[in-house]
């Protein structure tokens, strides 16, 4: 087995997607094991830790990477399988801001009533328990939750020598904050430059769906990735792929467009594994789908659209890739 292990320093983390050279070149078939720092770059450490006075503008949701895959070219597919996400520390940090997060006023939806305040949660990860513990900072309420780490920011690099900063989600990736992007789950995404240029950071040990005041339980994530690369196929938005349910992404704004996208794409999806006619398609997932909310706080906002493979006749896709990496990754787990 081809296992690569990458740790970056500070000054060798990525603020956009494109734009930059690779830190590593891998061939398709490795298993990459990755740390990724959270989306403050681990500055935000306590309650006084405010990211306006710590953190400094665009660097913000740092990512590693990126990662040159030998062979890949435009017009292929590159296929990363998340074998495991696991939090880096036994904490993590959530806040509010004065103008970002679904219920506050931003730069793009003014409104006269005073900004939220800028406020830092601090929560306790108990990883052999797999919980974090919710304490709120205005009263004395606490709680447990599960813990269900994700990636919020996953993606290649932008077509045209575009470079795209890190918290905005299109078709390359990007934060598009679903956590339908756990361990067990494989992202599709279609190769704009060669060697696609991936990266991966913005590690939430949980996070609601919206990710509603811009942030999740922020985290450091040791990861491990299976790498692979479908030659000759071409993938227009980000694909996920579970053991239950194919997924399709959207990200744009407004909101209703992201849906669109989302749906769209699944439904001529379906119809291309089945050989529906378009119609017959979009009624399966009319009927059948489930539509989560990646983000709608960031740049894009990212929906998803879910269909459970049974529906579809259990149907292989992307050469069955889902499947060979997962069991690639059920063998390097068991090797350590």
């Amino acid at each position: 087995m081809n296992v690569f292990s990458y740790r970056p320093a500070p000054e060798d983390l990525s603020y956009t997607f494109g734009g930059r050279p690779a830190v590593a070149t891998v061939t398709p078939g490795t298993v990459v094991e990755l740390y990724t720092e959270d989306c403050f770059g681990g500055r935000v450490q306590g309650v006084g830790d405010l990211p306006s006075k710590v953190c400094e503008f665009p660097f913000l949701n740092p990512v590693t990477g990126p990662f040159h895959v030998e062979g890949a070219e435009p017009g292929d597919t590159l296929a990363l399988h998340f074998v495991s996400i696991e939090p880096a520390r036994d904490w993590a940090v959530s806040t509010t801001f004065p103008h970002f997060g679904a219920l506050t006023a931003t730069h793009t939806t003014a409104m006269l009533h005073p900004p939220l305040d800028e406020v830092v949660w601090v929560y306790e990860v108990d990883a052999e328990k797999r919980v974090v513990r919710y304490h709120a900072r205005r009263g004395d309420f606490t709680v447990e939750m599960p813990l269900d780490p994700m990636h919020g920011t996953v993606g290649v690099a932008p077509a045209a020598s575009e470079a795209r900063m890190t918290i905005t989600p299109d078709a390359h990736g990007g934060n598009m904050d679903t956590p339908e992007l756990r361990a067990g789950t494989t992202v599709y995404l279609g190769v704009n430059v060669e060697g696609g240029l991936f990266a991966v950071g913005d590690g939430h040990c949980r996070q609601g769906h919206g990710e509603v005041c811009g942030t999740a339980v922020e985290a450091a994530m040791n990861t491990v990735v299976a790498v692979e690369l479908i030659k000759g196929v071409s993938t227009p938005w980000p694909r996920l792929e579970s053991d239950d349910h194919l997924m399709s992404t959207g990200s744009a704004r407004p909101l209703e467009d992201a849906y669109r996208i989302s749906q769209h794409d699944l439904v001529t999806w379906a119809a291309s594994l089945t050989g529906l006619d378009e119609l017959d398609a979009y009624q399966l997932v009319s009927q059948g789908g489930e539509a989560p909310v990646g983000n709608v706080c960031d740049t894009n906002y990212t929906m998803v659209a879910k269909l459970p493979k049974a529906y579809l006749g259990g149907p292989e896709v992307y050469e069955s890739a889902h499947a060979r990496l997962r069991s690639l990754g059920e063998e390097y787990l068991s090797s350590r």
